[in-house]
């Protein structure tokens, strides 16, 4: 189940927009949000429901009829607007602490974009959680404290291809082999035509996984999928991840690409190296620009070169404390309508 969809938070500033006598400007974590003028105040607790969300259909919620109940980014008199803010009364009680998770009480779902029929197969079984963890990097904005924890830190940055998250693991053990071939959320039936299956043996991922217990992580993009911004004439996968399974770690980012090398496996393109000292403005100008096609690229990934355990990430979203996020491109936002 997903959560943090929906968190209390903080009114941190609020702000006039040019032009707008009924509006204003209200920031809270990393995030803009356009409110009534005159329903908060700084300091006040609210409810921040996130960008790519679904909430119920419930009379407080009518006003969201018309775009599905969908909160996604969106501008108001030229002014970006990220997410939607509520007041604690949409909650059964006033008694909340800034940060807590009350996606259950609101009812908000993620939005899932449809999958196209050359995706579809026959489920297994849930996804091996137990083995190896979902593929769902947080957005900064949700977590600036960590960026003061890595401050000074090498990071490397990659380019977020717009795609299907893929998983391919061994969950075997000893000298077994039991292969998983997963969506972001099921382990997937071999089934004819099916995409997931004919990337597993187009890199020829039985040979690969029969040595030890690993997780690959990869995007898999191509015709059909996310309206194949990349520009690809045939379907292919990206590597972002590869974990041990034994040893309940990821590799870092010499390791990986070490494997990824060894198996002949495409990475996700490496955007840079740096000490990172970055602040939250400068990683959003970061994020923008094109693929190779031409199209708005969906964004940026950063993670340090040697794994790190955040105790903010792990205290509010689990992971194991992964330090790891992504930084999506507004212009990409802003475009990307269905």
């Amino acid at each position: 189940m997903d959560t943090n969809l929906a968190t209390i938070q903080v009114i941190k500033s609020l702000s006039s927009i040019p032009n707008a006598d009924a509006i204003e400007l209200a920031e809270t974590m990393g995030w803009k949000v356009v409110v009534k003028k005159g329903d908060f105040r700084v300091g006040d607790k609210c409810v921040y429901c996130g960008i790519d969300t679904i909430l119920p259909e419930k009379p407080e919620f009518e006003f969201l009829r018309k775009v599905h109940f969908r909160i996604k980014t969106i501008r108001l008199r030229k002014q970006l607007s990220q997410g939607i803010i509520f007041p604690l009364t949409i909650l059964p009680t006033a008694t909340y602490s800034e940060g807590q998770d009350v996606t259950t009480e609101v009812g908000i779902t993620h939005y899932e974009k449809p999958v196209p029929v050359q995706l579809a197969a026959l489920d297994r079984g849930d996804f091996p959680s137990s083995y190896v963890l979902k593929t769902d990097e947080i957005m900064v904005q949700n977590i600036l404290p960590v960026l003061e924890e890595l401050k000074g830190k090498e990071v490397y940055i990659t380019v977020k291809c717009d795609g299907t998250s893929a998983t391919f693991v061994n969950t075997g053990r000893n000298s077994e082999v039991d292969i998983h071939v997963c969506s972001r959320n099921l382990s997937l039936k071999e089934t004819e035509g099916n995409i997931y299956w004919q990337m597993f043996h187009k890199y020829k991922l039985d040979e690969v996984l029969k040595i030890g217990h690993y997780a690959i992580q990869a995007e898999l993009c191509g015709p059909g999928i996310q309206k194949n911004r990349l520009g690809l004439k045939e379907h292919q996968i990206f590597v972002f991840n590869v974990y041990d399974v034994d040893k309940g770690q990821y590799l870092n980012y010499s390791e990986m690409i070490k494997y990824c090398v060894a198996w002949n496996l495409p990475t996700v393109p490496i955007h840079s190296i740096y000490k990172f000292d970055f602040t939250l403005d400068q990683l959003l100008e970061m994020a923008k620009g094109t693929y190779e096609s031409g199209q708005k690229r969906e964004g940026i990934v950063i993670r340090p070169v040697e794994e790190m355990y955040s105790q903010f990430i792990d205290d509010h979203y689990g992971m194991r404390g992964r330090l790891s996020f992504k930084v999506l491109n507004n212009d990409y936002l802003e475009k990307d309508e269905e």
